[in-house]
């Protein structure tokens, strides 16, 4: 009988269906799904998922205009965790436009 395969991470993409820690869908979060000229939408690609994290980083930085040092500490975090989370953050979205893939984002 074959080994299953563990998950892992690769630059910032997990391999596998699903992660195991993914929250299932609760109508708390805001799903942003493209769609082209013809009305077909691209719902059959694999979502790009923002966590509330990502998010409240994304929102205190660019949103607000606070400085990296500002929000990493009314977030409770180090600058160099902001940092990851905001890189994060704007690979996820870009990836969502640039591959038109659903975007799913949890508060």
């Amino acid at each position: 009988m074959p080994r299953r395969r563990r998950m892992r991470q690769r630059r910032g993409c997990w391999i596998a269906e699903k992660p195991p820690w993914l929250p299932p869908m609760s109508g708390r979060e805001t799903v942003f799904v493209p769609v082209s000229n013809d009305s077909s939408t691209a719902s059959e690609k694999e979502p790009v998922i923002l966590y509330p994290e990502e998010v409240e980083a994304y929102r205190l930085v660019y949103l607000e205009g606070r400085t990296q040092e500002e929000a990493a500490k009314l977030m409770g975090v180090s600058r160099g965790a902001l940092w990851r989370l905001l890189y994060s953050a704007r690979r996820k979205i870009g990836l969502a436009i640039v591959q038109r893939r659903p975007l799913i984002v949890f508060s």
